[in-house]
């Protein structure tokens, strides 16, 4: 028997000024996000608004509707009383009365029972999608979560704290931990509650938190707990820093885009190693540098960096700062985008917003349009038309790997210089060293000597021509 897969109900509001596609697709990718986490995603509440109301995010209607998936009450009680705050009355005073017309429901997965089982269209009631979880796609405020929670008597997370919990979930190194704790642990600060009845502590002589209630006392624990995880963490980064100083003077590439474009894919092929892939959102979390395959001369890194998302919280890009530093470090980004997404321009403009955030925007970067398999010969004549700079590939197709592979060398040689080193016989011991840096063009056997013909980097031709010349 299959077990049950807990259930979420997202809510969204089309704001001013908000496409419907685009509110449309961010809510498809909530879907994503919630199923990422494990969750089965019944249904949805959907509203248009000027803007989430004060107190509970959603109108009166809407509430009551979002209360019926999970069996809530549909009102914000504390006790017999509606709690109704000063700011919504203010609000709808000036915006007059919630427009509650539903938008159009998107396509849904099928409902399943508790054994696993499809069940029925005509049979399907909310009754039967009843929601364990209400997701918001926005960033809502503790004491709107709160409201809502009361109205409908389930757990609520926003966007941001279902990308924090994913995050804590995928982590595996030490460094990606660490700052998945530091930012989820921020999140979570504000919206802590007292659960020890509001007491104050005693102090006493050399005491400390004389005054504080449980819930201050509380937080104060967990603001010295992150300051304690980002020393272990600036500890980490110095290291990083160190193996990235060491990479300093050879040719990188890094991998960087949305999440789920393909990035890791495209890693795996181009390197040949085993990195993490899989058809889930934040699967890597993890920088991964690995040498282009076959090894070329000088040698070639390729970064498979973290994805990005649309609202990608600060907090997690601050926290990810370091591992970010691969995409400012590097020779040369590929920007990564899933070309058979019909949203794939928002994508990339997210990933080049959340690079200039860091300073990378002035790197090097080339457009590379993946998962072209999926795209028929019509929507593929017109992105060539739109994109003529672009590479477009397959990350599955090996031939398309060896073509992006062939473009990132040519790529780096376009300004290397190219020489003609001449080795006598009796300084044979040279010949190891022009492999080793270099790329040898063509090597010409002659009565006296080997003539080669190289091509590399400036500073290494220039030191090879400074040992063939030296007696």
């Amino acid at each position: 028997m299959t077990p049950p897969r807990d259930r979420a109900v997202l809510v969204g509001v089309q704001l001013h000024g908000v496409d419907p596609v685009d509110h449309a697709a961010s809510l498809a990718e909530l879907a994503r996000l919630v199923h990422t986490l494990g969750y089965q995603v019944v249904g949805e509440v959907s509203q248009r608004r000027d803007g989430l109301a004060p107190s509970v995010v959603l109108g009166e209607g809407k509430l009551r509707e979002l209360a019926e998936w999970t069996a809530g009450s549909g009102v914000v009680e504390q006790g017999p009383r509606r709690v109704v705050t000063k700011a919504r009355a203010k609000w709808e005073e000036e915006n007059g009365p919630d427009e509650d017309e539903p938008l159009p429901d998107g396509e849904e997965e099928p409902i399943e029972d508790d054994d696993g089982e499809p069940i029925p269209e005509e049979e399907v009631t909310r009754a039967s999608r009843r929601a364990d979880l209400v997701v918001v796609d926005h960033d809502i405020s503790p004491s709107q979560a709160r409201n809502l929670e009361l109205a409908t008597g389930v757990p609520v997370l926003d966007r941001t704290g279902v990308i924090v919990e994913i995050f804590h979930r995928h982590a595996q190194s030490r460094e990606a931990r660490l700052q998945v704790e530091i930012a989820r642990l921020v999140y979570l600060v504000p919206r802590m509650r007292d659960s020890g009845g509001g007491e104050r502590q005693r102090g006493g002589i050399g005491g400390k938190g004389a005054g504080e209630s449980s819930l201050e006392l509380d937080r104060r624990k967990v603001r010295d707990r992150i300051a304690q995880l980002r020393a272990e963490l600036a500890s980490i980064e110095s290291e990083q820093g160190t193996r990235r100083a060491r990479r300093a003077d050879q040719l990188r590439v890094a991998l960087v885009g949305y999440t789920n474009a393909g990035k890791s894919s495209l890693m795996r092929a181009l390197t040949g190693s085993e990195v993490y892939v899989a058809d889930k959102l934040f699967a890597t979390l993890d920088t991964t540098v690995r040498a282009l395959q076959p090894e070329t001369v000088p040698r070639v890194l390729v970064s498979d960096t973290v994805g990005f998302i649309k609202k990608l919280p600060h907090d997690l890009v601050a926290s990810f700062r370091s591992t970010l530093d691969e995409a400012l470090e590097a020779s040369i980004l590929l920007h990564i985008v899933d070309a058979s997404d019909p949203t794939f321009r928002a994508q990339h403009e997210v990933t080049r917003a959340v690079l200039a955030e860091i300073g990378a925007d002035e790197v090097p970067s080339r457009l590379v349009l993946n998962k072209i398999d999926r795209v028929d010969d019509a929507a593929r004549a017109a992105l060539v038309e739109e994109y003529p700079e672009a590479l477009l590939l397959s990350a599955h197709d090996p031939a398309d790997v060896s073509r992006m592979r062939d473009w990132i060398v040519s790529w780096f040689e376009r300004d290397m210089p190219e020489v003609e080193l001449f080795v006598p016989w009796a300084r044979g011991a040279l010949v190891g060293e022009i492999h080793a840096r270099v790329r040898v063009v063509k090597e010409d056997y002659e009565d006296d000597g080997v003539r080669f013909l190289v091509r590399g980097r400036k500073e290494d031709v220039t030191r090879l021509q400074g040992m063939v010349a030296a007696e």
